[in-house]
Formats: structure tokens, C-alpha cells, sequence
């Protein structure tokens, strides 16, 4: 029998820190009771609901305290990268040298949602003529403009190529506001023709020698303005340390999606698994921090699986989940309509996978960041897609579809088809708004019905 978890409320988190410090809980730098971020105006925190474990309550803390770090290493004299659009290279390689920090200026698209909106951002975004037509990552305008939620980077940098156009259009933006971007291209991925020299990359998808040689010599222009704005040279060696750091904070989050995509009951909820998986992207400002929350999520899943504890019954329907939510609550929803996650893409795979071991690492940080899922076909992605669905025994797939995002139009269709031709199983495409008060009875009818449809499948 599995001892059923049941999440609880911002308000039973107060009273849940209280008997953990009593228990003697030993706190990180930036614990407290989670409450405390209301003063921060984030107040989407009282509309969701949370795992009660210890290691939930810091890996919260971690995300949510990540602009007080970044302005701590503005006043410690720290060297700040902000590093758009790749998701997790350019940290890698920032990482790999004392003194420097990187940080997602992209993040800042969950901002209207965690503030609900109070922060302004997005109307910001607007006067500057970037409208609702856009991805909601049209926020970090808004954030660059107020300067209140991370300090002015030493350097920005940002992919270009064959990358979201609402991204680059908005990044183009943001350079007309006078900020000086270190532009890398990142060239559309192909297949290698009759012949031609070939590499396998990390995901399983292969490319010409000479597209991994032209990202390496991008990202060798990345290296020199690391190294210009710290004053130190970033040499082979601290680069090959930095992608075994990088691949130690990869290695845990594949274990621990393993464990807990794999269990017969989900023993860590959707949301906390989803922020987890958001640290491989940049290590939330903090390598050596990610890799202790990864450490303590993982030691509680196993042991969770070792007692029998988990969320949601043998009913519950195992889904896939593609592309970030842009609303945090439609993590909640789905498990209140009676789905676990099981299995996703979020957009960054690319970070997931284990950084390849090359003689030259700027050969191997190419490698990782030519995977990119968007760098690549439609196709491509439904296949990995496919493949991991298939492996972890999903039993649907929902595409949550990003509102404005251009590379959102039409790869929800070819996810579909591929799916469904090929696993022969039901996909539910939806649209995540930043907050989905006004749509939540009807996303929750919309998951619902999937759902039941795959109870109703498992009788026939």
C-alpha cells in the first residue's frame, strides 16, 4: 500500500517551518519560512501549493532568493554575465572562472506571474512596442528598464540564429534601448550530407563536423569577453573543471527525473520537479548551491520510493509535458485533475544531457549547444519526444503552447502527428497564458477530458 502525500498551502507552510525548526532543521544562508517572499510582492506564492519536505522548502528558497545573490555578487566585486537566449552553454563556460557569475535575463518571463502582474513589466513591454503578440519573455524588457530585479551585467550576450524570432526580436529591442549585446550564432542544424564528416550529439541527433567548428569558434568569442571583463584567462583546464561541475549538476537532475518519472507514485510534485529541472540552465546564480538542493531533492525521492510515500493513486495518468508553463499553477492543475508528470522537454534537453568528454572542451560546449531542440527540425524533437515517452510509459502528451512564441506555431501539430502515429497515444495541445485565472475552469475541463480518456483506454 502507498502512503498517500498530500501537498499543502503557503499558510500550512508556516505552521510546517515551525515544526521543522523545532526538529532541530539545520537552514542554508538563504532559508526562512516561505511566507517571507510576500514582502517581495511575490504573490502568486499563496495561489499554489507545495511538497512539505525540507528539501522542497530550500530548493523554494534557492529560486526565489536568486536576485539577492546576484546582488551580492554585484557588491563582492563579482564579474556578472547575463547570458540570453542559449540556456545553458554560456554559464558553463562563465562558471569556469572565479569571480564571474551568470544569470538568464530570459527568466524574468515568469516575473508577471509570480507577482501577478504588480511589477508592471509587461505594460512596460507594450510602450516600448513590444506587444501581447510576443512570447511572454517580453518581460525582460520591462526588467532591464526598472533595473529592480537584477543588477546592469558586465556582459550581455545573446545566441542568435536558429533561435525563437520572438526572443531575437525582442533582444534587438533591447539593444535599440542602448545595451551593447555580444551577439553567437547558432546555425540551423542539419543533417550531414553524402560523405560529409559527421558528429553524434548529445540527444541523439547528428551534425556536420563543420557546423560544431563554426559554433566552436562562436563561442570562442564568448570565451575572450569572459575574459576580458574578469581579467583572467579561462585556460583548457578550468574549462574542462567547469564542464565536469556542469555535468555533475546534469547527472543529478537525470537521476533524479529518473527516480521520479519511473516510480509507481510520484514522490515529488510536478512544480518542484519543474524548478529542479530550471537549475541546469544557469545553476540559479549558485553552481556549488545547485548541486547541494539537487543532492537533498534526490536523497528524499529515494527515500520516499524506499517507504512507499507518494502523490496520487494507481489511477493516476502518467502525461508528458512540453514546454515550459508560463503560469506556475498549471503544474498544480494537472495533478488536481488526477495526472502526474511523467517525462518532459521544456525547451533546454540541451542542458540535461551530459556535456560530451572532448580533447578540445570548446568542441564539446559547441556539441552541447548545436543539440539546442530549436536549433533542429520540428521533427527532430517530436522523435526525442517519441523516445522518451516510449521509454518512460506516458501515457499522453500535453504541448503547452507559449503564448506570442513563434516557434510555438506550428511544431504543436508535428509533435501531435509524430505521437500519435507512432505511440498511438492522445495529445492535448493548450495555451499557458502568464496567469490562468480567467481560463482556469476551462484548461481544467481540457485536462480532465484527457484524462478520462486515458482511463477509458486503459478498460478497452
Amino acid at each position: 500500500m502507498t502512503q498517500q502525500l498530500t501537498p499543502i498551502t503557503l499558510e500550512d507552510w508556516d505552521r510546517r517551518y515551525e515544526d521543522l525548526r523545532a526538529g532541530g532543521l539545520e537552514e542554508p544562508f538563504y532559508g526562512g519560512p516561505l511566507s517571507r517572499h510576500l514582502a517581495d510582492n511575490d504573490y502568486r506564492l499563496r495561489s499554489i501549493t507545495y511538497d512539505n519536505s525540507a528539501a522542497a522548502l530550500n530548493l523554494w528558497n534557492f529560486l526565489l532568493t536568486e536576485e539577492e545573490r546576484l546582488a551580492a555578487a554585484r557588491r563582492q566585486g563579482k564579474r556578472i554575465v547575463g547570458a540570453m537566449k542559449d540556456l545553458g552553454t554560456v554559464p558553463v563556460l562563465a562558471y569556469s572562472l572565479p569571480d564571474v557569475v551568470a544569470f538568464y535575463p530570459d527568466a524574468a518571463w515568469w516575473i508577471p506571474c509570480v507577482m501577478e502582474m504588480s511589477a508592471g513589466l509587461l505594460d512596460i513591454a507594450d510602450s516600448l512596442g513590444v506587444g501581447d503578440a510576443f512570447c511572454p519573455v517580453r518581460a525582460m524588457l520591462g526588467a532591464f528598464v526598472t533595473g529592480a530585479h537584477f543588477p546592469e551585467p558586465d556582459l550581455l550576450t545573446c545566441s542568435v540564429g536558429a533561435v525563437c524570432d520572438d526572443f531575437s526580436a525582442i533582444a534587438q529591442r533591447l539593444e535599440g534601448l542602448g545595451r551593447e549585446i555580444l551577439w553567437w550564432e547558432i546555425p540551423h542544424r542539419r543533417a550531414p550530407g553524402n560523405g560529409e564528416e559527421a558528429v553524434m550529439l548529445p540527444g541523439g541527433c547528428a551534425a556536420p563536423v563543420t557546423q560544431v567548428t563554426f559554433v566552436a569558434d562562436e563561442l570562442a568569442r564568448v570565451r575572450g569577453a569572459i575574459e576580458e571583463i574578469s581579467g583572467h584567462q579561462l585556460d583548457s583546464e578550468q574549462l574542462r573543471a567547469g564542464i565536469r561541475a556542469a555535468n555533475r549538476v546534469r547527472g543529478l537532475l537525470r537521476e533524479l527525473r529518473h527516480e521520479v518519472f519511473t516510480a509507481a507514485c510520484s514522490p515529488l510534485p510536478a512544480l518542484e520537479m519543474m524548478i529542479a529541472e530550471m537549475l541546469a540552465i544557469h545553476f540559479c546564480s549558485d553552481r556549488d548551491e545547485t548541486e547541494k538542493v539537487l543532492v537533498d531533492c534526490l536523497e528524499l525521492v529515494r527515500k520516499r520510493i524506499a517507504d512507499g510515500e507518494g502523490y496520487g493513486g494507481a489511477d493516476t495518468v502518467r502525461i508528458f509535458w512540453v514546454n515550459p508553463v508560463a503560469d506556475l499553477r498549471a503544474m498544480n492543475l494537472l495533478e488536481k485533475c488526477g495526472g502526474r508528470v511523467c517525462g518532459t522537454d521544456y525547451l533546454f534537453t540541451h542542458a540535461l544531457d551530459e556535456i560530451p568528454e572532448q580533447p578540445d572542451p570548446m568542441t564539446a560546449l559547441a556539441m552541447t549547444a548545436l543539440s539546442d531542440t530549436m536549433a533542429g527540425s520540428a521533427g527532430e524533437r517530436a522523435d526525442r519526444i517519441c523516445r522518451e515517452a516510449e521509454t518512460l510509459g506516458s501515457e499522453a502528451v500535453i504541448v503547452s503552447r507559449i503564448p506570442g512564441a513563434s516557434h510555438c506555431a506550428l511544431e504543436g501539430r508535428v509533435i501531435e502527428e509524430a505521437v500519435s502515429s507512432r505511440l498511438n497515444l492522445p495529445v492535448l495541445e493548450i495555451e499557458v497564458p502568464p496567469l490562468i485565472d480567467a481560463i482556469g475552469s476551462g484548461l481544467r475541463t481540457r485536462i480532465g477530458a484527457l484524462v478520462e480518456t486515458v482511463r477509458m483506454r486503459r478498460e478497452q
